[in-house]
């Protein structure tokens, strides 16, 4: 939710940012906006104006009394009454039109990044970096459930039986790798600083609303029925929410926190889930990180996070690049965002792997996360960046560690987490 001040001081600036942003639909709701600010700012004129008229007047009740001017008195307090009725109908305006404002303003985007490209969608992304050559080998590489399959590590068909489609077990050394892999993503975050958190799976829906759109609610979210209940779809939702409606220290800013967690997640106009892969699911485990930091920080933090990302990726030798997000491709409150991609040697082209996202105040407004610094209460900055993701991790590690005989190498940093094992090799 951008600051109220801006849009009534900039509105053609907000305007611009919703047409960069392709969302041309959304550009009346700046007008409306400012209509109901004005309305609101009128009542609350009014109200202060009666609430100053009504104590004086309660005064001259006062001294009226004393003086024995009965009658006098009456017809004052007549006048107070009628200014008592009008008020309680500001206040009961007052609170519908701020809250139709409320309403409005976090359908407003976040005003974008100079640095973010502008286009309609992902296709427009920008590329900025790679990291490792990239390698396809001289044998055909399976689709990774086929060679996730030939190493007993994965069983679809019965996840279909139980839960439906977009679900899986992974089993042996697959499951172990999965496990091993989040480990070792705990371990290397806890190395950079952060503090390691496993929290609630389940959200309430004030906290959804304030830690995303009404349009990811609709498509990611999955309600607990007959409760104030959400599945999280990932951890950063419960873990900007911790802070809601709380004012941190100067000093203890940046707050650098590292979570595990599982995933739940609609997929509700995805490009839709694959028949047999694991690429987009209803459910995945995830180590995510999370920065709440001054506003003059946030950038230099955004920087780092996504290169933590790089780093963990290299260390277990996967090639990776970077893609600056373009500006419609860019959630509602994104100030801008990065995605890492995984080369695939089997597709000969890279996927996303994980996303790391600046979120300047918009978050903190909406959910009311404050700092007190020596020139008052000021809105932190949010940032939020995947680790890793082990479903979409495990195809990008079995086809770059995949040898010609069906066997998968295990990279030097992952073999303390599997009990010293260097290889999964296929079961006879």
């Amino acid at each position: 939710m951008i600051d109220i001040a801006l849009l009534r001081a900039e509105p053609e600036l907000v305007r611009e940012n919703i047409r960069k942003k392709f969302q041309d639909g959304k550009v009346g709701l700046v007008d409306e906006a400012i209509a109901l600010d004005d309305r609101r700012r009128a009542l609350q004129t009014e109200g202060d104006t009666l609430r100053a008229a009504r104590n004086a007047l309660s005064k001259q009740i006062g001294v009226l009394m004393r003086e024995k001017k009965t009658e006098e008195a009456e017809k004052v307090k007549a006048e107070v009454n009628a200014d008592a009725a009008r008020l309680a109908a500001i206040e009961a305006e007052t609170a519908e039109v701020s809250n139709a404002l409320k309403n409005v303003m976090m359908r407003i985007p976040n005003i974008i990044s100079p640095d973010t490209p502008i286009g309609k969608d992902d296709s427009e992304n920008v590329e900025r970096q790679r990291f490792l050559e990239p390698r396809v080998p001289d044998f055909e590489i399976p689709y990774h459930v086929d060679i996730l399959e030939k190493l007993s590590g994965i069983d679809l068909t019965s996840a279909r039986k139980t839960s439906g489609q977009g679900f899986y077990y992974l089993t042996g050394d697959i499951a172990r790798l999965h496990s091993a892999i989040l480990a070792y993503a705990r371990d290397f975050m806890i190395g950079k600083g952060f503090t390691y958190c496993i929290p609630p799976f389940m959200i309430r829906s004030d906290v959804v609303s304030g830690v995303m759109s009404f349009e990811e609610m609709d498509g990611m979210m999955y309600k607990i029925e007959g409760e104030d209940l959400y599945l999280i779809g990932t951890s950063e939702h419960s873990m900007i929410g911790r802070f809601m409606n709380t004012t941190l220290d100067e000093s203890q800013l940046p707050l650098l926190l590292t979570s595990y967690s599982p995933c739940f997640r609609k997929e509700k106009g995805s490009h839709g889930l694959e028949e047999r892969g694991i690429y987009r699911i209803h459910q995945f485990e995830k180590q995510e990180m999370i920065v709440i930091c001054k506003p003059e920080e946030s950038e230099a933090w955004y920087e780092k996070m996504w290169n933590y990302t790089v780093e963990l990726f290299v260390s277990m030798c996967i090639p990776v690049r970077t893609l600056e997000c373009c500006s419609g491709d860019l959630a509602d409150l994104k100030y801008r965002s990065v995605d890492v991609e995984a080369w695939s040697p089997r597709q000969k082209k890279y996927f996303e792997v994980g996303s790391c996202s600046n979120l300047t105040d918009a978050q903190a407004r909406r959910l009311g996360i404050h700092y007190k610094s020596a020139t008052g209460n000021k809105f932190a900055h949010t940032l939020n960046n995947t680790v890793v993701a082990p479903p979409r991790m495990l195809i990008a590690f079995v086809e770059n560690h995949l040898r010609a005989d069906g066997s998968v190498n295990i990279p030097e940093v992952l073999r303390p987490y599997m009990g010293g094992q260097k290889e999964i090799v296929p079961k006879k």
